[in-house]
């Protein structure tokens, strides 16, 4: 199944510009709130009118702005699971599912069993939603959007309001009872490991604006512009002057970078992920910086360190400190050695970015 979006809304001074196109069967969407993945997901759904721009779903055509074409929501074989699941409160479980099913009184009954058993919530037909628990909601929701057979579901960040432990639980729930699915899956989200977990091709999002669209994996390994990098956990990200086809001078850490490959003519920031530093003991080699520790903070599996920027630096007042986060496999190696003299920037794990 493909999907294609392209669409265009203004609301305020707030603009939506989006355009993406994907023949995979989950899709995500990752961005900080109020970048607007809702509203694209809203005008996927039909909930929202785009202002101009065009949505199709195969050869079906949702929305036209050229041709008139608006789909009403029920028409458009769309399901849509809300960030509160959005359940009658005053309906039951059964109930809930069966809400504008179509078909006669045995047809709706059958296919409300065949979501009990599939979601498996049975023995709770007869329960309201503020009877169950989040896990249980969310079974509920998924089951009445299944029961209309839609051609794409809609998760608008169905975790949001749980705790981790939860999150994490349900989530692996939830891709358990889809995997049999097979129309498409778009899931937003402001979480980067939701994402990455969840997805096959990624749209990254910022300002209404789409930044990045392509293959999950390979842009978490090569994000391609600064808020991309941002977005999928970059900490380290500096200003970047070419020096010459293999050097240049990353002005927020303070050193020059030396490369074997070319670097992109149109770099202008250079990031570098907090967990792939290489330690360095003794002599200093390229693409070192010195350890010249501001702070630290301890967590469970990790030590983070806040590190100095080196001297040439120092022109810049607003200068961040470099991440460096050690896992617990690398702090045995430090509590036997002492911290390093240097980190350096492996070449292979450089990003170059495009503003």
């Amino acid at each position: 199944m493909a999907i294609c979006v392209d669409i265009k809304k203004r609301i305020g001074e707030f603009s939506l510009d989006v355009q993406f196109a994907s023949e995979s069967k989950r899709i995500g969407i990752l961005g900080a709130s109020g970048c607007g993945k809702s509203m694209t997901l809203k005008s996927i759904a039909g909930i929202e009118e785009p202002d101009e721009g065009k949505i199709r779903i195969d050869e079906r055509v949702l929305f036209d702005s050229r041709k008139r074409i608006n789909i009403k929501p029920q028409k458009r074989q769309v399901g849509y699971l809300f960030q509160n699941y959005a359940l009658f409160p005053t309906m039951t479980v059964e109930q809930n599912i069966a809400a504008g099913l179509a078909g006669n009184k045995d047809e709706k009954a059958e296919k409300v069993r065949e979501m009990i058993k599939k979601f498996r919530i049975a023995g709770l037909e007869k329960r309201f939603p503020g009877e169950l628990s989040g896990g249980q909601q969310q079974r509920v929701a998924l089951a009445r959007i299944m029961a209309y057979e839609p051609a794409v579901i809609l998760l608008d960040e169905p975790y949001s309001a749980l705790d981790m432990f939860l999150r994490d639980r349900l989530q692996q729930e939830l891709l358990h009872m889809l995997e049999d699915y097979e129309g498409t899956i778009i899931m937003v989200s402001h979480n980067r490991d939701e994402i990455y977990r969840f997805s096959d091709d990624l749209l990254i999002m910022e300002n209404g604006r789409a930044e990045t669209f392509g293959n999950s994996r390979e842009i978490f390994a090569d994000p391609g512009n600064k808020a991309a990098a941002r977005l999928t956990g970059c900490k380290n990200i500096s200003k970047a002057e070419l020096v010459d086809a293999h050097h240049l001078k990353a002005t927020d850490f303070g050193l020059v970078i030396h490369v074997e490959r070319e670097i992109p003519r149109d770099t202008a920031y250079i990031g570098f992920r907090a967990h792939d530093f290489i330690p360095v003991w003794g002599e200093r080699r390229d693409n070192c910086m010195k350890v010249k520790i501001a702070s630290e903070a301890e967590l469970p599996f990790e030590k983070q360190y806040y590190l100095e920027p080196d001297e040439e630096a120092a022109e810049n007042e607003e200068k961040e400190p470099v991440c460096w986060f050690v896992q617990r496999e690398m702090l045995k190696e430090l509590e036997e050695k002492g911290m390093p003299d240097y980190v350096e920037f492996a070449q292979e794990k450089l990003l170059f970015l495009k503003s």
